[in-house]
Order: C-alpha cells, then sequence, then structure tokens
C-alpha cells in the first residue's frame, strides 16, 4: 500500500512527559502498517484547549493524507485529543485509544494540587487534572473510543491510601473509564508503564484494526 494510503496514527504522551516515552508503542504500529506522526508538545505551560490549538497545525498536515487518521494518548495526551476533536475535527476521524486516561480525573492531582511545587511543575494544564477541576467543557464523544486502564501501581501510598482500588499509581479503573466509549479493558501494568506494556500494545493496535479489544487472552 502506498504510505499515503495508510491508516495514520497520532501519538500524544501525557503531561511532563516527552514523544520519547511513547516510542515503543510508534515502532509497533509502524511495524503493523500504520503511518505515524508522534507529536512532542510543550504538556506543562498551558492549559488543555491550548494545548489542542498548539498541535493542530501539525496534525492537519498529517490528516491531509487519503486515509483513516487515528489517535493514540498515554494520559493527558487523552484530554488533548479530546479537545482537539471537538475543535478541529478530522474528516476521515478513526478510533482513539487511550491508556490511562484521567477523564474523571485522579485523586492524586486532588491531593497536590494545593501545592506550590505542583502548580510550579504541572503548570495550568496540572490542574485540570483534579477531580474538582477536570475538563467538563469536553463534549462527549460521538467517536469510536477504547479505555485502556492499568491495574498495577509502584507509588504503595497513592496506589493504596490515595485512589480508589483498582489503580495504575495515578489514574483509577474508575477514574479511566469515559461516557460513550466503545470498549474498555484493564492491563496489569503501571501509569507510565502502559504505553510501553505488551498486552496493551497488542490491544491498541486490535483497536485500532477491527473497532474492539480482543476477547482472547493476548501474549
Amino acid at each position: 500500500m502506498n504510505s499515503a494510503q495508510c491508516p495514520g496514527v497520532v501519538l500524544l504522551h501525557g503531561i511532563a512527559r516527552t514523544s520519547s516515552s511513547l516510542k515503543r508503542l510508534e515502532r509497533a504500529l509502524q511495524t503493523s502498517g500504520f503511518a505515524t506522526l508522534n507529536i512532542a508538545y510543550a504538556s506543562r505551560t498551558k492549559p488543555i484547549a491550548a494545548l489542542a490549538d498548539d498541535i493542530h497545525p501539525a496534525i492537519a498536515r498529517f490528516a491531509g493524507r487519503e486515509a483513516p487518521l487515528h489517535f493514540v494518548a498515554h494520559s493527558m495526551g487523552g484530554l488533548v485529543v479530546r479537545a482537539c476533536i471537538a475543535k478541529y475535527r478530522p474528516s476521515r476521524l478513526g478510533g482513539v485509544v487511550m491508556l490511562g486516561t484521567p477523564n474523571g480525573g485522579s485523586e492524586v492531582a486532588d491531593l497536590l494540587s494545593g501545592s506550590r511545587f505542583y502548580r510550579a511543575f504541572y503548570g495550568p494544564a496540572g490542574l485540570e487534572l483534579t477531580t474538582a477541576r477536570r475538563p467538563d467543557a469536553l463534549p462527549d464523544v460521538d467517536y469510536p473510543v477504547g479505555v485502556i486502564a492499568g491495574s498495577r501501581f509502584i507509588d504503595p501510598v497513592a496506589g493504596l491510601f490515595v485512589l480508589p482500588k483498582p489503580n495504575d499509581g495515578r489514574v483509577s479503573v474508575q477514574s479511566a473509564m469515559l461516557t460513550g466509549m466503545t470498549d474498555h479493558i484493564v492491563v496489569k501494568a503501571s501509569h507510565t508503564g502502559l504505553p510501553r506494556n505488551a498486552i496493551a500494545i497488542a490491544h491498541t493496535i486490535a483497536f485500532l484494526r477491527e473497532g474492539h479489544f480482543r476477547t482472547a487472552p493476548l501474549t
């Protein structure tokens, strides 16, 4: 197939992360026949809506290809995707896979958002990750969305005492869920480990190809 006709996938990392955090996932997508655009964006500098504006030009250029356009996002990247689609919906929009996205906010952000360090480090977008100040302006989804949540945590304080169980150490399974989603699945991975987890990657590719996650065990 001509590369311009290969299904495209836009990848978006989470807050305080870089595009390098999605490299393993990107390579797997490319091996599976997808063209990719792994966007690096200044996740700690602006509110979520403004970040969506920042990434739109690159996505618009990539979307000019004669193929469906999918999105795969980790953590806060999923909220940026929702904001971007709400304002700049691609004409050939395919599916969206969210890995550990705090669609309902994060209790960890609730706990830390009052601290000066949190506000300085995570910036305006960080304040939109709390359960009380989540971006309610984002409309309900009317496109295929697959949610992958993690159930393994590394930080015992957050995992055991702050977040509802099960959780991935940053986002609970409950908070990752999204009204209107097409499918969801839970994998044994931590929040930072989700984009590198082989099972999560296999399910991501299955959703983009088939519109749902595999029900049979993946190895």
